[in-house]
């Protein structure tokens, strides 16, 4: 006798699996979208970091210049890291009379746009020979109290400040008194 072998329909069907290659395909689709974008986003924060780096190292060769910066606006191109980047300064005074203000731009040169736009950094820094005198007035920290009843000293009566100078006070002494040092017990070594 023969054995008949009945199927017993336990798979899948081919439309079921085309719909879940499907939906594994859109799936795929979206994670690289994302992991592109991110390293797209990776890829601009570098670029804006090392615009960042090159601004300061213009504003600091200026800074360094023994004659000092002139006023105006000026670009250049530098090589950094591999890269050609564009930069655009400007040197202005500022309203301290002796202090200029540099104000640098950076960014990539393969990149063309308007003046305004596209800049990846945008630093400012000053330089300056504005020095002001000394007044006399800075605080002393080596003060006492001044009320006798509660055991302070009186301050000393023959201190005269810098002409100019705000009145002394028990802050900005001339001539500070030391502070009384207090025996403090000393704790037992074991």
């Amino acid at each position: 006798m023969r054995r008949r072998w009945a199927f017993c329909g336990g798979g899948f069907t081919l439309i079921e699996v085309l719909v879940a290659l499907a939906i594994v395909t859109l799936g795929m689709a979206a994670l690289l979208g994302t992991l592109s974008s991110a390293a797209n986003t990776a890829g601009y924060l570098q670029d804006k970091t090392l615009a960042e780096w090159v601004a300061l190292n213009q504003v600091a060769t200026m800074r360094l210049q023994s004659s000092g910066p002139t006023k105006g606006n000026s670009d250049g191109e530098v090589d950094y890291a591999g890269r050609k980047w564009k930069w655009s300064q400007t040197v202005d005074d500022m309203q301290i009379p002796g202090v200029l203000r540099i104000d640098v731009k950076v960014r990539p040169s393969d990149i063309t746009a308007s003046n305004d736009n596209a800049w990846y950094a945008d630093v400012s820094g000053v330089f300056g020979n504005a020095v002001g005198q000394p007044r006399g007035d800075l605080p002393t920290w080596n003060t006492v109290a001044l009320n006798p009843a509660q055991g302070g000293q009186t301050p000393p009566q023959n201190v005269t400040p810098t002409p100019g100078a705000p009145p002394v006070s028990p802050f900005n002494q001339a001539t500070p008194t030391p502070v009384p040092q207090t025996n403090l017990p000393v704790p037992p070594t074991h």
